[in-house]
This record gives structure tokens, sequence and C-alpha cells, in this order.
């Protein structure tokens, strides 16, 4: 399941009177997860977003992970949460979400990190940035050997992230993604649902 394109959702590219349309596209688009990223302190909205996105997504059977906010995760009924070094740990968070619930760690460019995330129980593990991006200009870069070193010694899946675009994401997907996530280049696209058939063809090559 966890395999191919992994759709991050954006405050400004995916703003609410759009954000189920253009998820949609991007999952009649082939992406087979959505994550909801939004960083305001509206938690009124962002439960409203996140139940509707959840409902669409069980429409399409994908999952919804939601950033950081293993309640918001909760009382939304998504699949999982995607948590950052500095996030609520795996524990409180596998505690709260249960054994089924699909928790994905972002480790950077540290395999250290993924081997730690795997013995406690995460899902799948998150490296980059891989390329310059615009969501986190500030992002610390990750080589791209990273991804084979991680295929190798790592047995949960993988997700490659940080500036990836249908001109570059090949570059990740052979050295072992077995996602990708993108945010920009999918949902800033003028026809999305292309863009997302585009990265996931990427897949089968």
């Amino acid at each position: 399941m966890l395999q191919g394109l992994y759709a991050i959702t954006d405050a400004t590219l995916t703003p609410e009177h759009a954000l189920t349309a253009k998820v949609s596209a991007a999952l009649q688009g082939g992406a087979q997860v959505i994550q909801y990223r939004d960083k305001s302190r509206d938690t009124e909205a962002r439960l409203r977003q996140a139940v509707a996105l959840n409902k669409l997504c069980q429409r399409f059977e994908r999952p919804l992970i939601i950033n950081d906010d293993p309640k918001l995760a909760l009382a939304c009924g998504a699949a999982g949460v995607h948590l950052g070094q500095g996030d609520t740990n795996l524990a409180q968070a596998r505690a709260l979400l249960g054994q089924a619930a699909i928790i994905g760690i972002t480790c950077h460019d540290s395999l250290e990190l993924a081997l730690q995330a795997q013995q406690q129980g995460a899902d799948y593990v998150a490296f980059g940035a891989f390329f310059p991006s615009s969501s986190k200009p500030g992002a610390k870069s990750a080589p791209l050997a990273l991804l084979e070193q991680a295929q190798q010694q790592l047995h949960i899946p993988v997700v490659a992230i940080g500036g990836i675009t249908v001109d570059n994401a090949s570059q990740v997907i052979t050295q072992g993604a077995d996602m990708v996530a993108v945010i920009q280049d999918l949902f800033a696209a003028t026809d999305i649902e292309k863009r997302a058939q585009q990265l996931t063809a990427l897949f089968n090559h």
C-alpha cells in the first residue's frame, strides 16, 4: 500500500474552498497517500478540513495521514499520523491511535534515526530534502546514496521528500524510494490530475 505518490496538502496551495477538489484530482490521478498538513492554530477549521479529507480518502480507499497531530488524527478518524523529530514521540502516538494506525517519522538525512524509528515500530520513514524546497527553504539536504543504504538496512517503506518534481522524481525512485512526497509540483500544477498521473507513471518504469 505504501508505494507511489504521497501527496501533501499546503494551506496556501490547497486553501479550504479548493481543498477537496484539488485533493480529489490528485487521488484520481493516482496519489496513494494524502497527508493533511496545516500549521494554523484554528482547531475548528483544521478538524472540519481533516474530516472532509478523510471522507474523500475513504471513498478512494486511500489512507489519510495527519501531519504532527495525533489528537487530530484520532478526532477525524484518519489512518495515521506523520511525526517530525520534535513532535509527539512514537510510543505516545501509538498508544493514542492503536496498532492499526500508520505512523511515519521524519528522519532528515540520518539512517541512524530511521533505524531507531523502525525499532520503535514506525510504519515508514521519510528522508530529505533531496532537492531545494520552496516549502522548507532552510531544510538540510540529504544525499541520494542514503536511499540505497536505507533499502539495504530497513524493512519498512522509505519516502523521499524535498523539492521533488516530475523532472527529478525518477532520481530518488531509482535510488530506492518507495514513495515520493510532493507538495508544490503537484498542487501548483494547472492540471493536478494529469501531474499526479505523470508522477505515478514514474514508478512503473
